[in-house]
């Protein structure tokens, strides 16, 4: 449904519901929104507006509560169109700063601290996806450890160095790696795994690389390894502040559902799978309950931004995740500006 399609009276008796809920979590009945001040209207009345909402699918009554607490599609109705999102404070600006600009640290250093300072202040589960191969790259190097068998070394601008092992494919002479590494080195300078992989692709699909079929395997093994197609090597996830779902439980089927979502969290492989797609994007982006189905069952809501790295280049995803009932208006801001903060340290 499209907020245009409600009328005055409705859109201030669904916005006072939404908002009421979202502080209390308790259903809100007629005779609470009849109190607030601005609305001049009869509990009846109020009550058939409600009853039309519900029917429209924005509200829905838990158990057997006179009360309304709005959809997830209720959520993402108020969420896109009626609220007003806030500032961050001055002190709430310097937290995420100052917790995330100490100097001396390497990138995972600062990005785990940035998800500390972020479930401290917003009271929920924080968490970011690190990109693996974003590094520049100084160089690359093949080394044979078996007959079907290489070392690929990795050198870092940073100094860091990693390695993984590839199959070759048989009868290859100890000359190819070599040439394998020189290509590559060739065109390595000042770029990432990314970069280099997407232009090595061109050129063996365009057939402008210099190479033979055995070198051109070496080469897409290699690079493969490298950019993160294998299972070994996927991106990883940083998780802060679990401890926060568990407060505030007020009923059996809270601490259920927190039980799925923690299931949900181990299972990081389909997390960073969804938090991927909201790279495609810039800005603030929602998961709200069903709307997603990892966390159909556990009625979460996941509020994430992609962060940037110097060459101003979406490199991962930054948020918090928690129940459906979020102070999004708070939430939002927060999240964004610690992906700004990360993104400018970056």
């Amino acid at each position: 449904m499209d907020i245009a399609q409600l009328n005055e009276r409705s859109k201030e008796i669904f916005k006072h519901i939404v908002e009421t809920y979202l502080e209390t979590g308790d259903p809100v009945g007629s005779r609470t929104i009849s109190k607030v001040g601005g609305i001049d209207l009869s509990a009846a009345t109020i009550r058939n507006v409600m009853a039309d909402l519900e029917q429209s699918g924005l509200l829905i009554s838990p158990h057997t509560s006179a009360g309304r607490i709005p959809t997830d599609t209720g959520l993402r109705l108020f969420v896109d169109g009626m609220m007003e999102v806030g500032n961050l404070t001055h002190s709430e600006r310097e937290s995420i700063q100052g917790t995330c600009a100490a100097t001396g640290r390497v990138f995972e250093d600062i990005l785990s601290d940035a998800t500390k300072a972020l479930s401290g202040l917003s009271k929920c589960t924080s968490l970011v996806m690190v990109p693996k191969h974003d590094q520049t790259i100084q160089h690359i190097e093949f080394v044979s450890i078996a007959p079907d068998k290489a070392l690929v070394i990795l050198v870092g601008q940073n100094g860091t160095v990693e390695n993984r092992v590839i199959n070759l494919p048989a009868g290859l002479p100890p000359s190819t790696l070599v040439q394998a590494s020189n290509y590559l080195n060739a065109r390595l300078a000042g770029k990432n795994i990314d970069d280099v992989k997407n232009q090595i692709a061109y050129e063996l699909s365009a057939r402008q690389a210099e190479l033979d079929g055995l070198t051109s395997k070496v080469v897409e093994e290699g690079l493969a390894v490298w950019a993160g197609n294998d299972v070994g090597s996927p991106a990883s996830l940083i998780v802060s502040g679990q401890a926060n779902l568990l407060e505030n439980l007020e009923a059996a089927e809270d601490l259920d559902r927190i039980r799925g979502l923690f299931d949900e969290l181990e299972q990081k492989k389909e997390l960073i799978r969804l938090l991927d797609l909201a790279k495609d994007g810039r800005g603030v982006r929602m998961f709200i309950g069903a709307e997603n189905n990892l966390f159909s069952l556990s009625g979460s809501s996941l509020v994430v931004s992609p962060y940037m790295n110097g060459a101003n280049k979406v490199v991962g995803v930054i948020g918090v995740i928690g129940p459906t009932r979020l102070n999004y208006a708070r939430i939002i801001p927060m999240v964004d500006y610690t992906a700004q903060v990360v993104g400018r340290l970056l």
